[in-house]
């Protein structure tokens, strides 16, 4: 649903339906539907805020692409080429086809074919492109220097990001480790701040951080970067496939920056890299003067500046979205951390987005669970309410819940829970916790009664206290007071009176 969102943006702003097809966002058709039902629920008025997807969805419903076929007559490319050489026309290839080689497909496939076929023989014709001031800027990554990774204490190369304004030439220069989206998302908010303004239009090639597959008519951008781009006001324009020369200025300038900045230097660090290209586009890139428009980049620029649009009042919170799917544990995996979600979304594929600062996860548009992100990999981020309610029973009835609340029974049952849990060779933390739970059966004054027969009788356990309330022998009374005598005195060592056993008639 982010990308009919997009296409509201660009309606409120004013764009017509040609002009949304021709940026490859939706066709004519599907704009002209959208805006009618848009108009019907108010969602064209700049005076009310852009509808969320979860209610996009409820109004158009799920969007569905279409699947990529692969043309029948594929397999007898270089044969048709062979035959178009000669000179055969496309009626006399389908022919031979079908009688050759068994071909039972349409005669218009073998003609799209042959038109294709045609155009990549013919003659390449290049034109240059002209650009008005501050209508685009192109980006591109290079190769750069190899560095000494401080993580891994190895030699890694770098990559070099690039973006220049197509009409100044000035350009931004920043060295980084990878090219992901969080790298690639970073690098653009520095580079429009390096502008003081942003371009009305950005042209890339088809990198995975910004385009998640790359056509001519139809390309779909990467969510988080068309986030970034309603946040800055600017239009992606992605080349088509395999077309690098449609984006030549800032080919030219990565090969600026690889052949006259990086020869010439030595670098201690990914710091010092940064801060020496920096003065170099200030002191000497920015100062030459240009091959194309045979003046200084820096001074066009000046005229440049104020004809950018202006940076957002409140810097954007850009995110990386990323697929994820729910553990049997109650959690996702994001960079090698967990968080956890609600237990009932086990086993579904949630969609989960990743901030500088938190970590917010959905299920069918709607916000399933919010996280402090964390930066640290093996960290377990979790929230008790995530878990199952036995689960979260059982953290929540630790060693000092049951001591608590075994005080609050009687201090006899305080002092079995304390003989439990000192235990020195067993564990018995679920004993107490199912000696306490024994309270939802019977009656504290009974469950303290029980405990003190247990003691009595020195079997301090879960199941003795269990047998006695079940057979009731809580509520009959001992057999012997408990005697503060001295037990080996004038006595052997288990033996008691048998007048206190069995009354005054020892031979009863």
């Amino acid at each position: 649903m982010f990308q009919y969102r997009q296409v509201l943006v660009r309606m409120r702003q004013g764009d017509s339906d040609r002009d949304i097809a021709r940026a490859r966002l939706m066709g004519r058709n599907k704009a002209a539907r959208l805006r009618v039902l848009a108009a019907t629920q108010g969602w064209l008025s700049p005076n009310t805020a852009l509808p969320q997807e979860a209610d996009i969805a409820a109004v158009v419903g799920q969007a569905r692409r279409a699947r990529s076929t692969i043309s029948s007559v594929e397999p007898y490319r270089a044969q048709i080429e062979r035959w178009l050489a000669q000179g055969v026309s496309g009626s006399a290839i389908h022919a031979a086809l079908c009688r050759e080689h068994g071909f039972r497909g349409s005669y218009s496939s073998v003609r799209r074919m042959v038109s294709a076929i045609a155009v990549a023989l013919a003659p390449q014709a290049t034109v240059r492109l002209d650009f008005a001031v501050g209508e685009a800027a192109q980006v591109d990554f290079g190769a750069g220097a190899f560095l000494i990774d401080p993580a891994s204490r190895r030699r890694r190369r770098t990559w070099c990001f690039v973006m220049t304004l197509c009409w100044s030439r000035h350009q931004y220069v920043e060295f980084v480790w990878d090219q992901s989206v969080a790298t690639w998302l970073g690098c653009h908010r520095r580079a429009f701040e390096w502008f003081a303004g942003v371009p009305a239009r950005v042209i890339v090639d088809n990198p995975k951080c910004a385009i998640t597959k790359a056509c001519l008519h139809d390309p779909i951008v990467q969510r988080a970067y068309a986030e970034c781009a309603e946040a800055y006001s600017f239009r992606i324009d992605a080349c088509p496939p395999a077309d690098p020369a449609k984006k030549g200025i800032v080919e030219s300038g990565v090969k600026y920056v690889k052949g006259n900045f990086l020869p010439t230097r030595s670098f201690r660090d990914l710091a010092d890299l940064n801060a020496q290209a920096r003065r170099w586009v200030l002191e000497q890139a920015g100062e030459r003067i240009h091959g194309t428009t045979r003046e200084a980049p820096l001074a066009r620029f000046a005229l440049e500046r104020p004809l950018l649009h202006a940076l957002p009042e409140r810097a954007p919170d850009l995110g990386c979205w990323q697929r994820v799917v729910v553990h049997r544990d109650c959690h996702v995996q994001y960079e090698r951390v967990l968080y956890s979600v609600p237990y009932a979304l086990i086993g579904k594929t949630l969609w989960l987005r990743a901030s500088d600062t938190c970590v917010s996860v959905f299920h069918e548009h709607q916000l399933a669970a919010t996280h402090v992100r964390s930066r640290v990999p093996g960290t377990r981020v979790t929230l008790t309410e995530h878990l199952p309610p036995n689960a979260q029973a059982f953290f929540a009835h630790d060693r000092s819940w049951c001591l608590r609340k075994a005080r609050e029974v009687g201090p006899a049952c305080a002092q079995l829970t304390e003989q439990l849990l000192s235990d020195r060779i067993v564990e018995r933390l679920r004993a107490a916790q199912a000696l306490l739970g024994l309270l939802r059966r019977y009656e504290p004054a009974r469950l303290e009664a029980a405990c003190a027969r247990a003691l009595y009788f020195a079997c301090p356990f879960y199941g003795a206290v269990k047998r006695i309330l079940k057979s009731g022998l809580d509520q009959a009374p001992l057999l012997l007071p408990i005697s503060s005598e001295q037990p080996y005195a004038h006595t052997a060592r288990f033996t008691r009176d048998a007048a206190a056993l069995f009354g005054s008639d020892p031979t009863h």
